[in-house]
């Protein structure tokens, strides 16, 4: 049998894993190895294999090694084929609806790099969304308060857009457009230089701390930001965790008034597809629904393979009612980076 490409395989397992939500060592055990490996031909590393070099890499252990030799045979590693055969299926709770909401999908509007908290470079989480089939990715890293996850000051900004830019010269038929996941600070002002921020294509803006102050507190922070012109997006609104270690209740807010403010500013809710977030909870996504409010859709990815969580969302967008034309990463590229009206 004609040898398999083991490097694309140790890829399909590290996405697979990612998209269960695995360990992220366990993640990275495949990832860091198809790096190694990467752009070294089938008879090099079968020499190796055979000559039981490969395990020598840095990098390669003797699980990876394994997968490495039975996709040189020819085989589907059977680590792979035990991943494959896991079952994957949630639009299938709504159906054809959820399923139309995602074809409509072209982009994600809020992913992460190794940059900050993320778990990828740049061009593993770009090459991945290509491969899902996505027109553009919107890069949100987080901003400087966000210390935890290594959020970027304004210099390190300034080199990504620029690295996206270079990025962006390379490729064809698809776009990486610049953005932040900007913090909400206590008083509604947002994390990072205005300056900066009217360079980027997008602006999510999120709470990510002080999520219990009083609702009265609250509803007054997320006022103020979604009033900023320079917001695009209100990101995961309710901050809420509903599973895992890190489970948290729902932040409490006026959420008539904020979702009559991104109806009235433009500001999309997010619908975030993250597992443990499903955010909002689909009463008040059905309430942001009846305020007139646009959308987007987006996986809050932190790893290549999450990148496949656009489900999750797809299926409470449809359950909730929805509308089609206002989930802004439907549109075509032009129009989701048009100045609003």
């Amino acid at each position: 049998m004609a040898p398999r490409d083991p490097v694309a395989d140790l890829r399909r397992i590290a996405f697979l894993l990612e998209r269960a939500h695995e360990s992220t060592y366990r993640v990275r055990a495949f990832r860091t190895a198809a790096a190694v490996l990467r752009g070294r031909g089938c008879d090099e590393l079968t020499e190796l294999a055979l000559s039981g070099e490969l395990v020598a890499l840095r990098g390669v252990g003797e699980v990876t090694a394994r997968c490495v030799l039975q996709s040189l045979n020819g085989d589907e590693p059977e680590y792979l084929r035990k991943l494959q055969a896991m079952e994957w299926s949630p639009l299938a709770a709504v159906g054809a609806a959820a399923a139309d909401v995602r074809d409509a999908l072209r982009g994600d509007c809020h992913s992460h790099t190794d940059a900050s908290d993320g778990g990828s470079p740049l061009a593993e989480m770009v090459e991945t969304a290509r491969d899902l089939g996505h027109d553009y990715l919107v890069i949100t890293d987080h901003s400087p308060r966000l210390t935890v996850a290594n959020g970027l000051s304004a210099d390190r900004l300034r080199r990504q857009i620029e690295q996206v830019g270079e990025l962006n010269a390379e490729l064809t038929g698809f776009t990486v457009l610049t953005g932040i996941e900007v913090d909400i600070l206590e008083d509604g002002a947002l994390d990072q230089d205005a300056e900066l921020l009217d360079r980027l294509d997008l602006v999510v803006a999120s709470v990510h701390s002080k999520l219990r102050m009083p609702a009265a507190q609250m509803t007054q922070r997320m006022l103020a930001a979604i009033a900023n012109p320079l917001v695009d997006v209100l990101g995961h609104c309710t901050g809420r965790m509903v599973t895992g270690s890190r489970k948290r209740p729902e932040s409490q807010f006026d959420a008539a008034a904020v979702f009559a403010a991104c109806a009235e500013h433009g500001v999309a809710v997010e619908i975030n597809s993250r597992p443990e977030r499903l955010d909002p909870p689909r009463r008040l996504l059905r309430q942001a629904v009846q305020a007139g409010c646009e959308f987007t859709i987006d996986t809050d990815a932190h790893a290549p393979g999450q990148l496949d969580w656009l489900d999750y969302g797809c299926t409470r967008a449809a359950q909730c009612g929805v509308p089609l034309h206002r989930i802004r990463n439907s549109w075509p590229m032009e129009r989701l980076l048009a100045p609003r009206a």
